[in-house]
């Protein structure tokens, strides 16, 4: 493995990372799909099936001047980016996805984005039914309730899975 080449997050067609996937490595390039195994519930059957852990997402180890070959492969959109630099993922990251996935625990992604100073609604917990503000305070989501008869702010670490956004 060249020293140089680093994990980087591809972002794929809707419902294409299997094949994406497939691609790359048929073409020399390692990459890497977390894929889970949830029951699915129909009307007249459960089945297992396996899905990928981050739906558009797969892991895709190269070096950056080599990135745009990857890009040709059909289903490949783009390279994830923050900031105008490509998002590196290191590959203590990538162990821990591994592991996680290969002990076959519950997990739950969450996909929700609020944006800072979005009005939401509280739709789980103790404080359901609470409408505010949500602002983010570092990488966690808060709720804030604002009293303005007296001027006061009460503010509350909300997970993201119980806001909802109104309006």
């Amino acid at each position: 493995m060249n020293p140089e080449s680093n994990w980087y997050v591809m972002y794929t067609a809707p419902r294409a990372e299997k094949r994406v996937a497939q691609r790359l490595e048929e073409k020399g390039v390692t990459a890497y799909l977390p894929m889970i195994e949830e029951v699915r519930q129909w009307s007249d059957r459960k089945k297992k099936v396996k899905r990928p852990l981050f739906n558009g997402y797969i892991f895709v180890r190269s070096d950056k001047s080599r990135l745009w070959e990857a890009l040709q492969v059909q289903g490949a959109v783009k390279f994830v980016n923050f900031s105008g630099d490509h998002a590196v993922v290191r590959d203590s990251e990538i162990e821990a996805i591994k592991r996680i996935v290969e002990t076959g625990v519950a997990v739950e992604v969450e996909t929700t984005h609020i944006e800072e100073g979005q009005q939401v609604k509280i739709i789980g917990g103790p404080l359901q039914g609470f409408e505010g503000e949500c602002i983010q305070k570092g990488n966690q989501d808060f709720f804030i309730i604002r009293v303005p008869s007296i001027h006061q702010t009460v503010m509350v670490n909300i997970p993201v899975k119980f806001l909802e956004v109104v309006g």
